[in-house]
This record gives C-alpha cells, structure tokens and sequence, in this order.
C-alpha cells in the first residue's frame, strides 16, 4: 500500500505540474468568458462566427473537464487507498493498482498537449499540396497525400473546407488548398509540412518499372482576426477567371476565380471554390495574409523558429519523409527516424505516431 500511496502522490504532483505548464485555470476563464458571449443577445446573427465559437468552446470544455475529472479520480483513489491502509484492509489493493494504472495512461495521453508550446498550434490551418516533377506519377501521389490529410482531419471531426483544387489531366492532381477549422490543427499539421517521396512501381508504366515520385505539403496557421497584415493595393496583381472545378452553375459560367500575386515575395494564391469573386478574393487575400506573416516570422526569428513548418524551409530534394511501397513496404521520417512498415494505415491517415515524434523532436533541436 505504501509504495501505491507514494505512486499516486507523485501522479497527483505531475498532474499539477502539467495543469500549470497547459494554464489550465487561464482556459476556465476563458471558458466562462465565451458561455457569457453565446448566451448574449444576438450572437447567432452571424451564424458562420457563431458555429465556430460554438464549436472551439465545445472543445475547450472537453479539455478543461478532462483535467478535472482527473485531477478528482486521482484525489478520490488516493483517499480511499489510504482509508484502507488505516484500517489494515488490503482487499482493495489489485483493484486500486488497476485504477492507478489506468489514471497514469490517462494522464500520459492528456499531457502529450503540453508539446503544443507554440504561438498559433492551439488554431486552425491552411494545407496545400503540389505535385513535383514527374507527370502523372507525381500528379497521383500529391492525390495520395490528399487524400491521407483529409482522412486524418475526418478521424478527429475537424471541419475541412476546399479553397482550390487543380486536377490533372490523366490522373491525380496538379495542387489543392483547404483549410482546416479544429482546435490544435495546425499544431498536428505543421509536421507535414516539406517534401514527401514515394517510391513504388508505377501504375502508369506499361513495363512496371519502379517510380520515384515528389509532392511538397505547405502548411501555415490561419491567422486569427486580430493580426493584422497591412497588403497595399501597388503591392499585388489580381487576376480573375473561369473556375474549372466544381460547384454548380454560378461557379462555372462566371469569372468567379481570383488568383493574387504578391509582387515583392513572388507567392501566388488562387482561390476558386467560393461562387461569387467577392470571396473568393477575401479568402485569397486572408490565405496570403498568413504566409506573408510566417514567411516574415522566419526571416525575422529564424535562430529561435517562432513558427515552424519543417524547421527548415522545404525544398525540392531534401525530403522529409519517404514512403516505400516495393521492393519492401516502409514510411520512414528523415528528421525524427521514425518509421512504420503500414504504409497501408498512414496513407489510410494514421499520422499521430509521426506527428507526435516530430512535435518531441522540435523541443530538443
């Protein structure tokens, strides 16, 4: 009884040690904070704004009950076992172990969020994948990598909006945009971002020959409303067409779609999913906004990386994980030498294990 007594006062100590480091406290404030705004007069007037705090604040209150309940089980087995040891009762003692096992494996998966340390992880993201050199094959791959995000964002409920998305002409796709609401998603996301290399046999080669295939994953956090990136009009050209992909009539007959140049930088955004142009230069603009402001972020704290994609900027030939699909089947990290033989589960969107390393790995480098 003594050591699981000893046990369950060091759990109870990290506990409040990790409660501390995620400002636990600070979140129930700010929880109680947005309660008062849904419940205020007139919220539901902007139903878009509406749904999303309503969701964040669902979320947040998951997160804060969770510590709570922990915090009680623990205190609440700490009681009863020492009860029973003043009383000379060992009958509870399997039982009691069980549970204290239980609340450790509890704790450790609740304490992984403290590797979220950085300005923008707690917010959403914006994704884009583009196909690299290598036609066809490369076309299918950047659809692969498509394809496992978007599992990945549906395994955890988040919402995911399409912003544009350019198809290949035989299979596959030249680049997509979406952007992905749900708390902590760019925190997950940004271990993504760089260069993604597939080695396989092609599907696309009468004589089966073995294929080596690059993708780039951009990954920026969704600024919140309150950063505000000054964009003068002398600074970007804005050009408007025809959307190619789908979305009904007023999408496709029109010259709904806007692609901005920013002049200085050379970065282009394209946007196309929204029906009238209006929107789609609005969400244009806010997604230029966010890459201007982490591209400034880098340059200007690069030693300390503020905010990171891959640490690094990820360029053509320096891929950050390669996925082996013959002679052998293996997904290996270059940076964190993590690595799985089910290649079959991670393009099925089963990332946490890679994200999880890559988010360890960037506390020690």
């Amino acid at each position: 009884m003594e050591n699981l007594i000893k046990n369950l006062e060091e759990l109870r100590e990290r506990v409040i040690e990790t409660w501390r480091l995620l400002d636990i406290d600070r979140k129930q404030a700010r929880l109680v904070e947005a309660e008062f705004r849904m419940n205020a007069e007139g919220f539901w007037d902007n139903q878009e704004e509406a749904v999303r705090v309503s969701r964040e604040t669902e979320d947040l209150k998951k997160e804060v009950q969770e510590w709570i309940n922990l915090k009680k089980e623990i205190t609440d087995l700490e009681e009863m076992v020492a009860w029973a040891q003043n009383e000379g009762d060992d009958s509870i003692h399997d039982d009691a172990q069980q549970k204290y096992q239980e609340l450790k494996e509890k704790y450790e998966q609740f304490e992984f969020y403290v590797l979220f340390g950085e300005k923008y992880d707690e917010g959403n993201v914006i994704i884009s994948v583009h196909a690299g050199t290598g036609g066809v094959d490369a076309q299918d791959w950047a659809e692969i990598l498509e394809r496992m995000f978007l599992r990945f964002a549906e395994k955890r409920k988040w919402k995911v909006n399409l912003i544009d998305r350019t198809v290949g002409a035989e299979a596959g796709i030249k680049s997509a945009t979406y952007q992905i609401q749900g708390r902590w998603s760019y925190g997950y996301f940004k271990s993504e971002s760089g260069v993604h290399r597939l080695v396989r046999i092609s599907p696309f080669d009468s004589e089966a020959m073995r294929h080596t295939s690059f993708a780039l994953v951009e990954v920026i956090p969704e600024l919140p409303e309150a950063v505000d990136i000054e964009i003068a009009d002398s600074d970007i050209r804005i050009d408007v067409f025809r959307s190619s992909g789908p979305g009904g009539q007023s999408v496709n007959t029109t010259d709904s779609a806007v692609r901005i140049k920013h002049l200085a930088t050379g970065i282009v955004v394209t946007c196309q999913n929204e029906k009238s142009q209006h929107q789609n230069k609005e969400s244009a603009l806010k997604i230029l906004k966010s890459k201007l402001f982490k591209l400034q972020e880098e340059e200007r704290e690069k030693e300390e990386r503020k905010i990171k994609g891959e640490a690094q900027k990820a360029e053509w030939g320096k891929q950050i994980r390669s996925y082996v699909m013959q002679p052998y089947k293996m997904v290996k990290d270059h940076r964190t030498q993590c690595e799985t033989q089910d290649i079959d589960g991670v393009l099925n969107g089963d990332l946490e294990s890679f994200m999880e390393e890559y988010l360890r790995w960037i506390r020690e480098v």
